[in-house]
């Protein structure tokens, strides 16, 4: 199999996959434990902007004897892994973990030349579905994917009035069957910000198709300082809800996609799934985004008003303003 993650760090997520593959198939020799030779290697894909980090990463591939190319460059201005074509090289799986509401400017998204954003141009205060729709072309006709993002990515824009540019992208892979599952973990895991996020999957061959497996896993954790952390049994209880396709209505619930689209595509777990009589609160890094986001429509509008108005014969167009 062939995994790739676009923004790689210094390669942890491909080296996770490295690792589960010795722990299932490898054997013990002099110490060390290696794959059977009837047992192929993973082959790993990774770019890195920040030359350092890229750095360690092909350190860390070539310490654990990783079948690894790594590159280095700007993966949404300039991806490196093409195909035929000049179009993106496709793979089996694809992994990542991106800084969250990220800024790109819309053209970055508008002037693409690799086909990326066909489900809709992402508002340009949050890259999230801009990495999500990177990934999911990166996939083959039976890739699967797994990103970690903000909670916000899967809940923003739903129940708004108008459009919504990230409302609207779900809103197309929920109708295309894409999305296959939604994990909310705890708050407080990440060094970068002590706000919970989620795990979005999305298979191009899912194996339920029509239904979304929905986690809410936000009170499977042990605290701890200067962060929390997921325990070993908390990591295998939701796989195994996962693998089994599980309802719990203490921790998990299937819906279909036509309650997905009766929620207007809001797809928090903790709208489905108990938590413990606890409201759903918009996160802080959520309203801002959503502010950015009404601010830059609000922009656009008025730029197609003062348009209009030119048109007519009034505002800045005429001589005597």
């Amino acid at each position: 199999m062939a995994v790739y993650d676009p923004c790689c760090g210094s390669g942890g997520l491909l080296l996770k996959c490295h690792l589960r593959l010795l722990e299932k198939y490898g054997q013990r020799s002099n110490g060390h434990l290696r794959l059977p030779k009837e047992v192929a290697p993973l082959r790993t894909f990774g770019q890195e902007i920040n030359p350092a980090t890229f750095a360690i990463a092909r350190m860390n591939a070539f310490l654990h004897d990783m079948d690894a190319e790594i590159a280095l460059g700007d993966t949404m201005h300039h991806p490196q892994f093409l195909g035929a074509g000049g179009r993106l090289q496709r793979f089996d799986v694809v992994t990542a973990n991106p800084m969250w509401n990220q800024d790109f400017p819309l053209s970055a998204y508008e002037n693409d030349g690799f086909e990326r954003f066909g489900l809709g141009v992402p508002p340009s205060s949050t890259a999230d579905w801009g990495w999500v729709q990177h990934m999911y072309r990166s996939l083959n006709e039976r890739g699967r994917m797994a990103i970690v993002l903000d909670t916000g990515a899967v809940s923003r824009g739903s129940g708004a009035k108008g459009s919504n540019r990230e409302r609207d992208i779900r809103k197309r892979f929920v109708e295309q069957d894409l999305i296959e599952a939604v994990v909310l973990l705890p708050e407080n895991l990440f060094y970068n910000t002590s706000a919970p996020g989620i795990v979005l999957f999305i298979n191009r061959a899912k194996e339920q198709p029509g239904e979304i497996l929905l986690i809410n896993a936000s009170k499977r954790y042990a605290k701890g300082r200067p962060k929390n952390h997921l325990q070993a049994e908390d990591v295998t209880g939701i796989a195994d809800i996962y693998s089994a396709w599980k309802q719990d209505e203490a921790i998990s619930s299937v819906i279909s996609n036509e309650e997905a689209i009766k929620n207007d595509y809001n797809l928090s777990p903790s709208r489905y799934v108990s938590n413990e009589g606890q409201e759903e609160v918009l996160q802080l890094e959520d309203a801002v985004v959503l502010l950015r986001e009404a601010e830059e429509e609000r922009a656009t509008a008025d730029q197609g008003l003062n348009q209009i108005l030119i048109e007519l014969g009034y505002g800045a167009g005429r001589p005597n303003d």
